[in-house]
């Protein structure tokens, strides 16, 4: 009898229905942030340096994320073909992740130390030099676009903010260590820092 009250209710059925879909959802995730697993980095892990973290905001300027993943599932296809499947603490320091789940290019979690600095600038610059099927736009402009390292210690302090361990040495000397660097130069040093915290 009180279920027909309730099912006739509009009201009143949408209450419970986002009363039941609340706890649930704080059933499965607020453990989450107590394992260790997921909150603490893999072992090896370290923060990005100042470069690296320019090229991920070039990356992720630039909408690399719109066609390519960052997170490989642990299934076996996926595992023969990238690697070793994502696990969470790979990804602690990065504010937000890049994980996604589109690919109309390949995963690149794993794509650091695959290819050379070069291979990576020529695939940058005109992807069908290196890989004639590919769809993906070219990015020349990131050769010429010169950093000028004014808002990266800005960057590492935000980021130390949200919990990334950057000591003040390494903010200070942010700007030192970008000058004169080319976004093509911080993207292929971001590229190449992908997934080689975990072996």
């Amino acid at each position: 009898m009180s279920h027909e009250i309730v099912e006739k209710n509009i009201g009143l059925m949408a209450l419970f229905i986002l009363l039941v879909i609340s706890v649930g959802g704080l059933v499965q995730i607020v453990p989450l942030f107590f394992l260790k697993s997921t909150t603490e980095p893999v072992q090896g892990l370290s923060p990005y340096t100042a470069l690296e973290l320019e090229g991920r905001d070039v990356y992720v300027r630039e909408g690399c994320y719109v066609c390519h993943s960052q997170m490989i599932r642990p299934f076996r296809a996926e595992t023969e073909r990238y690697g070793h499947y994502s696990v969470a603490g790979e990804f602690v320091y990065d504010h937000p992740f890049q994980w996604g789940s589109k690919r109309t290019g390949p995963d690149l979690a794993r794509v650091g130390g695959r290819y050379s600095d070069d291979w990576h600038r020529i695939h940058l610059i005109n992807p069908r030099d290196v890989v004639p099927e590919s769809n993906m736009p070219g990015y020349p402009w990131l050769a010429e676009n010169v950093l000028d390292g004014r808002l990266t210690p800005r960057k590492l302090s935000t980021m130390r903010t949200l919990g990334v361990p950057y000591t003040d040495d390494d903010i200070a000397n942010a700007s030192a260590a970008v000058q004169g660097k080319t976004e093509m130069d911080a993207i292929v040093a971001y590229l190449q820092r992908m997934g080689t915290a975990l072996k």
